[in-house]
């Protein structure tokens, strides 16, 4: 299907040239489904673990709009966020840095008519794809929980898509500045105290003030917002400006990437 769809894009646009490395990822990965999809039970653990284990000790908690909610449908937005975030991250990292350092697979690519940035989006769109997959299992689950309180939760996928596009981006620009696996170390730094601590398991105001505005900073507490709200169908103006958070990361990093690309490879 993705495919099919790929190929109605005109062949003279960044995206349509971008499509032939999607149509490639989709043709090297297909024998290794298994290992894709495994990325999704990290955060389903969580949800059985957390959301539903631990939440029968902590009962409900105030969520969107002064709403009283169960635990678990506090916490399964949050990890619907996480899941767009790790799946794009993590594709857009170390199998990015592979192909770059080791298979030397850009180097072969930009001596065809595709261009440093063809090669960012065309990576990236992939890893979006991928972090698309893990929000669709994941809000499928939900759905089937019966953990969804509107029907405005029908936009939680394409703000899925956005969120994974804008790690992504971020993901493979800060690929391109590292120098071996030793640095990957960096990632699991900035992934884990922000899945811990950009209240996934529990509201902003367990913080004291300074710290609050310090997670209000974090791109996945701007995820994890959206995806609440979505679900409760606590809708306003003011999720644009968490929408307009990750068009700036998306942008910014696509531009870095496509950059940096064309300084390393084209020397």
């Amino acid at each position: 299907m993705a495919g099919l769809l790929l190929r109605v894009l005109p062949t003279g646009m960044y995206v349509g040239r971008s499509r032939v490395l999607v149509e490639r990822a989709l043709l090297v990965n297909r024998r290794a489904w298994l290992t894709i999809v495994s990325g999704f039970c990290e955060p389903l653990f969580y949800l059985f673990a957390m959301g539903i284990g631990f939440g029968a000790l902590v009962g409900d908690v105030v969520g969107q709009g002064g709403r009283t909610v169960s635990y678990v449908e506090f916490v399964a937005p949050a990890l619907l966020a996480a899941s767009a975030m790790n799946g794009a991250v993590y594709d857009a990292t170390f199998n990015i840095f592979f192909k770059f350092k080791y298979a030397k697979l850009y180097d072969a690519m930009l001596a065809t008519p595709l261009g440093p940035i063809d090669v960012a989006i065309g990576e990236i769109a992939w890893a979006l794809l991928r972090g698309g997959l893990y929000a669709a299992g994941f809000l499928t689950v939900m759905v089937a929980m019966g953990l969804v309180a509107s029907a405005w939760v029908i936009l939680a996928l394409p703000a899925a898509l956005l969120v994974a596009f804008a790690f992504a981006a971020i993901g493979m620009a800060c690929t391109t500045f590292m120098r071996s696996w030793q640095d990957f170390d960096l990632v699991q730094l900035a992934l884990m105290p922000m899945f811990l601590f950009s209240t996934t398991f529990f509201p902003l105001t367990v913080y004291p003030p300074v710290i609050q505005e310090v997670v209000r900073c974090l791109p996945l507490y701007h995820a994890i917002e959206l995806m609440r709200q979505l679900r409760s169908g606590v809708v306003d103006v003011g999720m644009l400006g968490h929408v307009a958070y990750f068009v700036v990361m998306a942008g910014l990093g696509v531009v870095v990437a496509a950059r940096r690309l064309g300084v390393l490879l084209l020397r």
